[in-house]
């Protein structure tokens, strides 16, 4: 890379002097690049180049490449043109958004009783900690390789990974971006974490680092004996651990009732001995620990199972990255200690159910931050790609499609903001009593959202929404895998259903038209 002694200014006239494919020089936006070595490697061939060799290429380059191009390729910058006032703001990493709608309303200057000026620090430091980690992520998202454990490592350092969790005592002693407190933290600061999480748009990468502990490390921190908690916790907070939930089987999703995977105790009474599969168990691949679910003789269990002899994973490839590692498990004579019962035997489901109101909510906070990328993404293109000689702002039928978007988002926005402030000022028992059917209509009603949203931004990029790479490649993402927020978690159809069934038990007997 150049250093800022070596750079030079030049006139117009001087850049137009460089316009052959032997001694080619380029301007963007005041920039001058000097492409002459890079001619014969440019993926697109040298014929593009040659188009704009000697000239002001500012808008044939917005029109095919993100802004993060030129800084790979900073290399080859040479200098400035003379008396040039850049016309295109850089984003840094860490910065906000300023396009309009591009974060939530209280970051953008607008008034919220939601938020105090704890949550703007934890915004800050934590988008300053993880933006110079998303170009490894998206690498490995490309891939399909196991997420390294100096990313979760990375986390654990900042006390994400217990943040990831949630607010509670676990918190106790460790060290929160933005000199936040343990005590003070709460939905809210955890609300921004998952969107910050989904600002990567690698959903694969970001599910195999850290799904598996947000669904599974509460069953030990709720339900665990002392001992368990002591061994385990601090080595999943850390990031040396992965920890996995195994509830769902070949033969059964949501009903959880119908699972067949055995335990069944040893003469001694000292050990379950454990048979049986589980489906689709996300980060299951790279887990050391798992939270399974298992039928006992007069009921369902759980229990944590360390990985060992008789436990196998193999890889599942779904539309997300196999980098999400997920598993199909196959559990043989595996020998768990008694011990190891999270809860009480037989009594199962109350762990079960205790963090499903929890993860919905999670997956709330993401999915809203995931569609309002789109929507950042689509107002970017639309003002920055021409057409039949206009912008794609200009013709009435994107602005409609940009409208329906970003009222979308912004009502479901709004819904997952309520809920939040509901869920800061109730205990457990009444989140559980109060907030089971308002976040499963939620939830159904952003999976919807999220179908729209993605099929009015794959009609803006075109061809480019396909295509996994260059400028389309969130709205690729998106569109390839909205649909795991629509079924994970509870099914759109078994949200609907659930919302409304909770809805009639507090359904006024004598109410009548």
């Amino acid at each position: 890379m150049a250093t800022e002694k070596e750079f030079k200014t030049f006139t117009e006239e001087e850049v137009r002097r460089h316009a052959s494919e032997d001694d080619l020089w380029i301007t963007i936006d005041g920039t001058v690049y000097d492409l002459t070595n890079f001619a014969d490697l440019h993926p697109g061939g040298v014929f593009p180049l040659l188009e704009v060799a000697g000239k002001d290429a500012t808008d044939a380059f917005y029109g095919l490449h993100r802004q993060d191009v030129l800084r790979k390729y900073d290399r080859y910058r040479i200098g400035t043109i003379a008396d040039f006032k850049p016309q295109i703001e850089w984003r840094e990493p860490g910065s906000l958004s300023k396009v309009p709608y591009g974060e939530a309303m209280a970051f953008q200057g607008y008034k919220s009783p939601y938020y105090k000026e704890s949550h703007f620090r934890f915004r800050e430091a934590v988008r300053k900690i993880l933006d110079p980690l998303m170009e490894e992520a998206r690498q490995y998202e490309d891939s399909g390789e196991r997420p390294p454990n100096s990313f979760l490592e990375t986390l654990g350092k900042h006390g994400l990974i217990a943040a990831n969790i949630g607010p509670g005592p676990w918190l106790k002693g460790i060290k929160l971006p933005g000199g936040v407190h343990p005590e003070e933290y709460d939905y809210f600061h955890e609300l921004i974490l998952h969107a910050e999480f989904s600002r990567f748009a690698c959903p694969g990468y970001i599910s195999g680092a850290l799904s598996g502990p947000l669904i599974s490390v509460p069953t030990i921190l709720n339900f665990g004996s002392p001992a368990l908690k002591a061994r385990v916790v601090p080595e999943i907070f850390n990031g040396k651990k992965k920890m996995a939930l195994a509830i769902t089987e070949p033969y059964t999703g949501s009903d959880v009732a119908s699972i067949k995977t055995k335990a069944v105790k040893t003469p001694d009474g000292r050990h379950f001995i454990v048979n049986g599969v589980k489906k689709w168990i996300t980060t299951g691949c790279w887990s050391d620990y798992f939270s399974v679910a298992v039928r006992t003789d007069k009921g369902i269990s759980m229990l944590f199972i360390e990985r060992g002899e008789g436990v196998e994973t193999k890889l599942i490839k779904t539309s997300t990255a196999t980098c999400a590692g997920t598993a199909y498990v196959t559990f043989e004579n595996v020998k768990v200690p008694v011990e190891h019962l999270l809860g009480e035997e037989n009594k199962g489901f109350q762990v079960i159910l205790s963090n499903f109101n929890h993860e919905r909510w999670a997956m709330l906070t993401g999915a809203t931050m995931t569609a309002r990328l789109a929507v950042e993404e689509c107002f970017k293109w639309a003002n920055q790609r021409k057409v039949f000689g206009k912008r794609l702002i200009d013709q009435p039928v994107i602005r409609f499609k940009l409208a329906k978007m970003i009222a979308a988002v912004e009502s479901a926005h709004s819904w997952v903001e309520s809920l939040t402030y509901q869920m800061n000022n109730m205990n457990y028992a009444e989140q559980s009593t109060h907030l089971a059917g308002p976040l499963a209509l939620c939830k159904f009603q952003v999976t919807r959202m999220l179908h729209d949203v993605s099929d009015d931004a794959c009609q803006i990029f075109g061809g480019r929404a396909i295509t996994k790479s260059g400028m389309g490649r969130h709205i690729e993402t998106l569109q390839r895998t909205y649909k795991f927020t629509a079924i994970l978690g509870g099914a759109e159809e078994i949200m609907a259903d659930l919302g409304v069934r909770q809805a009639m038990k507090k359904f006024p007997t004598g109410a009548r038209l």
